[in-house]
């Protein structure tokens, strides 16, 4: 297992954050849900290199709630206008500024009539100058799964600076030195170790290859899905401040076709069932096709063809990287 260099290319960022409700003048966030996966060894390969403060960025990111965006008007005498900027960099031990990426979201410090707490000011720029009338504030700036909040009583014209440690993870799949193709491979991105105990929900989920995922800084693990089947791979890996974070997860396993046949090298039948089931009966794929094409761990299996009423057998072998046919004979 090898390191993968750095790649160029268009980087986009999974997304998910929601803001929690705000208590006066405080706020609280609330990130997605705890994570988790199941157990397993760590065959990935990790790369971690600096992320440049002025690597482009663009996140997906949510469109806001109708009239979210409106500030409340202004009426004869209101107080003047305080310049607010604002400014966010990976942390106190890797000061750089964020340059790109950002989403920022200005809250009132107490909730309208309604109870709800509306947008009145919101910017993806990297250090928006934003105008306000003296008062209360809270502001929340969010970097792909990474966010802070502050409450602020703006009075004169203020310099806020956030602190996001946050880093980023690329992910690729490959069997062998064979780059696993991108329509092929998911990637499930989830908080902690795979070995810690619970149940967990995923930060990020269907990740494809080449995406970059944005996450505070920490451990995290991978769960690898290569096609739809048993060929599945967890992996801990650490996301470190201000760096992006290369992982190739390496499978075992190969791309089988299958074919119920008269004869061998003979043509495919049509409208035929197939199931595969390991040695101990366990079913790992169902499906109906001339000649499915289906990724398997690696090991032994029975396929099982049916057509107009008869079954027909065949145990096969998978070897990792060795992709083929299995033909099952009709007779």
């Amino acid at each position: 297992m090898g390191a993968v260099g750095d790649r160029s290319g268009g980087i986009r960022f999974a997304l998910c954050l929601g803001l929690a409700a705000w208590s006066g003048a405080a706020a609280a966030q609330q990130l997605l849900p705890p994570s988790g996966g199941g157990l397993g060894a760590p065959p990935a390969t990790t790369a971690p290199r600096s992320l440049p403060p002025s690597q482009s960025m663009a996140p997906a990111f949510a469109a806001p709630a109708p009239g979210a965006l409106s500030a409340p008007a202004l009426g004869p005498g209101a107080a003047a206008q305080v310049p607010l900027t604002l400014i966010a960099r990976y942390g106190r031990d890797a000061p750089a500024q964020i340059t790109s990426g950002l989403l920022w979201r200005i809250f009132p410090a107490r909730p309208d009539p309604g109870g709800t707490f509306r947008v009145l000011k919101e910017d993806k720029s990297a250090s928006p100058v934003v105008a306000l009338p003296a008062g209360d504030y809270v502001v929340h700036v969010s970097f792909g799964l990474a966010s802070a909040a502050k409450a602020l009583h703006l009075k004169e014209a203020t310099r806020e600076v956030f602190d996001l440690p946050a880093g980023g993870v690329r992910l690729e799949g490959r069997v062998g030195d064979v780059k696993i193709p991108p329509t092929q491979i998911t990637f499930d991105v989830f908080k902690g170790s795979q070995f810690e105990p619970g149940l967990k929900a995923p930060l990020a989920q269907g990740v494809i290859t080449g995406d970059v995922v944005v996450v505070p800084e920490g451990n995290y693990h991978i769960v690898s899905n290569y096609g739809d089947t048993n060929a599945v791979v967890r992996s801990d890996i650490r996301v470190q401040t201000g760096k992006l974070t290369d992982v190739t997860v390496n499978h075992r396993a190969a791309l089988i076709t299958l074919k119920l046949v008269s004869e061998r090298g003979g043509d495919p039948i049509a409208n035929t069932s197939w199931s595969i089931i390991t040695p101990g009966g366990d079913v790992i794929k169902e499906s109906t096709g001339v000649f499915p094409r289906i990724v398997l761990a690696e090991g032994d299996y029975r396929a099982i063809a049916r057509n107009e009423g008869r079954t027909y057998e065949r145990d096969f072998k998978v070897i990792t990287g060795v992709d083929g046919e299995v033909e099952v004979l009709a007779h």
